[in-house]
């Protein structure tokens, strides 16, 4: 059972694939254009997206760059009814993990789907540094069994530190893998963010983690 999010402005198809995805045991959640999808995104972790590139106001390949920019990690299936090869390379360019084209078998998007669930999972593998656990599929740390409520994005600095625990990792690492363009956000971003995973660490009962090293970024340690 996955958390998917299915995006699409045509009510009746909308209807159609979030009754097609429940009836495969998946927890559905619609949208019906892109910036209700955007808004969708930010608020919940889903475990994958089919998101209809023909949307009112902002077009799926905006929403999923908008996504990917934002660090939103979500595997991604883009539908669309244009089937040409730059159509195609345009919408895996903007992040999106697969592209299927209209009309298709409602099966054939349950097993594109599953497909990018299991590659999700085999990718981003559990974590330990000390007592914290992280799990990125499901986008959840713990702490001795205890949840750290964080955000995606707060996450996601995390992600990158455990990675390298023991490791220095400079802002830009950070603002490549989190933000997506180090180039359109300030390095203050990523101090402002590791101060709120510090504190909500500390809330948790891990200790002091988060080491700052100086005129390079921070190190992920765990607590002698």
């Amino acid at each position: 059972m996955a958390d998917v999010l299915v995006v699409e402005d045509d009510p009746r198809m909308r209807t159609l694939l979030a009754q097609s995805l429940e009836g495969e045991g998946h927890r559905v959640e619609t949208a019906a254009d892109g910036l209700a999808g955007l808004i969708a995104l930010r608020g919940r972790a889903f475990d994958a997206a089919a998101i209809d590139i023909g949307l009112p106001g902002m077009s799926g390949v905006e929403l999923c760059r908008h996504a990917r920019r934002e660090g939103l990690l979500v595997p991604i299936v883009l539908v669309t009814a244009r089937d040409g090869v730059a159509d195609r390379v345009l919408g895996l360019d903007s992040g999106a993990d697969d592209y299927l084209v209209k009309p298709f078998a409602l099966e054939e998007l349950a097993a594109r789907l599953r497909a990018l669930l299991r590659r999700s999972a085999s990718a981003g593998g559990r974590v330990e540094v000390g007592d914290l656990v992280l799990d990125p599929p499901a986008v959840r740390a713990t702490v001795l069994g205890r949840t750290v409520p964080l955000s995606v994005k707060e996450f996601g600095v995390l992600r990158a530190l455990a990675a390298r625990a023991g490791d220095a990792v400079d802002r830009r690492t950070l603002l490549t893998e989190v933000w997506g363009d180090p180039d359109r956000f300030d390095g203050a971003i990523v101090d402002q963010y590791v101060s709120y995973v510090r504190k909500k660490l500390a809330a948790a009962g891990a200790g002091p983690m988060v080491e700052t090293v100086r005129g390079v970024g921070y190190r992920l340690v765990a607590p002698a």
